[in-house]
């Protein structure tokens, strides 16, 4: 079954609900779907009850974190020139909204087949980051949700034991997102060398300078 056909069937199983393939121009070819938060757990439900789908499985789940960032595009424009109309490329900027995008990989051990690769994304990447958990659906996304909450900050509304999982408790930020600094403290390493070394360097210049 492809996924331009699983994309119909949740269409009109799932009312109001909005999805997008993504493809993917790898030698791999595996294109995804992308899902509303809004509609994902029923979403998941139908793929993971429906007789010939069954996909009752979630292997992984991961995390991206997509900043936001500049787009150019040169475009046509008409120009006077000398009193003649002339047509002329242009360059104009425009800004993109950063957002955090979850991934699962599903299979169904029932029927032998898969992967279906759903995506969602979060509002921004500061405050609106909240996303259904579908730890209701497949009890497999427990420890990997917490994990991409930990690491990139995404909140899974509905899960019921949301903590860090890899940082303690009062560690601060999420280091897998691409805008993460290191902390500028490297006392702790016993045998620093190479890069390590020269920001052990210089971390202690600047504490000896205070």
């Amino acid at each position: 079954m492809t996924l331009e056909t699983i994309k119909s069937e949740i269409e009109a199983k799932v009312p109001g609900c909005v999805l997008e393939i993504v493809p993917n121009p790898s030698p791999s070819g595996q294109h995804s779907l992308r899902i509303d938060p809004a509609h994902a757990v029923d979403i998941a439900t139908f793929l993971r009850d429906a007789a010939h789908l069954r996909f009752d499985y979630c292997s992984n789940v991961t995390g991206i974190d997509w900043p936001a960032k500049e787009i150019s595009e040169k475009i046509k424009v008409k120009q006077i020139v000398d009193g003649v109309e002339q047509e002329a490329e242009e360059v104009r900027k425009s800004q993109t909204t950063g957002y955090l995008e979850v991934v699962y990989h599903l299979f169904s051990m029932e029927k032998k087949h898969g992967p279906v690769i759903l995506r969602m994304r979060t509002e921004d990447r500061a405050d609106r980051v909240h996303l259904p958990s579908l730890i209701g659906v497949w009890r497999s996304t427990e420890f990997q949700e917490r994990e991409i909450f930990d690491l990139y900050g995404v909140i899974f509304d509905g899960h019921p034991d949301l903590r860090r999982i890899l940082m303690w408790d009062g560690f601060k930020d999420h280091p897998m997102r691409r805008d993460y600094v290191e902390p500028d403290d490297f006392e702790y390493e016993p045998t620093p060398h190479d890069e390590v070394l020269e920001r052990v360097r210089q971390h202690r210049t600047v504490m000896g300078a205070q």
